[in-house]
């Protein structure tokens, strides 16, 4: 099954997809929001369209103390949004943090920071692809083992 993972923001928004297999995350685009933050669906459904995508994952951005503000509540708003459009399954998955490791990790390959701007994007998303795979993999194996005698 492979799955893209959004990363929104204001301004852009990081794209990553998984192998066919849902198991590797890979940073995949950056999208640009129009004038007045308007999101790019067209470009989305391209990107869909083009990798055979069968679920999302929308990055949920919690406070640290897992509270909800108004970039949570928009997350959510999206997260219906792509449901009823795209009629495709859609997660939401808690993205703390994920933009800080991002960057800290392109920091730490010396990325200059102009270069930096869209990646940190990207990489964020497949950050949260990521940790979103590897708990679907965990939960699936750990209700096969549950199964066994």
């Amino acid at each position: 099954m492979t799955w893209i993972a959004l990363d929104p923001g204001t301004r852009r928004i990081g794209v990553a997809i998984s192998d066919d297999r849902g198991i590797i995350a890979t940073p995949l685009a950056t999208l640009e929001t129009g004038k007045g933050g308007v999101f790019p669906w067209a470009a989305l459904r391209a990107l869909i369209g083009e990798r055979e995508v069968d679920g999302i994952v929308v990055g949920l951005p919690c406070r640290l103390d897992g509270s909800y503000g108004p970039e949570a509540q928009a997350a959510e708003g999206l997260a219906q949004q792509l449901r009823d459009d795209l009629e495709l399954p859609v997660e939401l998955w808690d993205e703390r943090l994920t933009s800080v490791e991002a960057e800290r990790l392109l920091i730490e390959a010396g990325v200059r920071r102009k270069q930096r701007r869209g990646a940190t994007d990207r990489i964020a998303a497949a950050l949260i692809l990521q940790g979103f795979l590897d708990h679907r993999s965990m939960t699936a194996g750990a209700a096969v083992e549950s199964l066994e005698p």
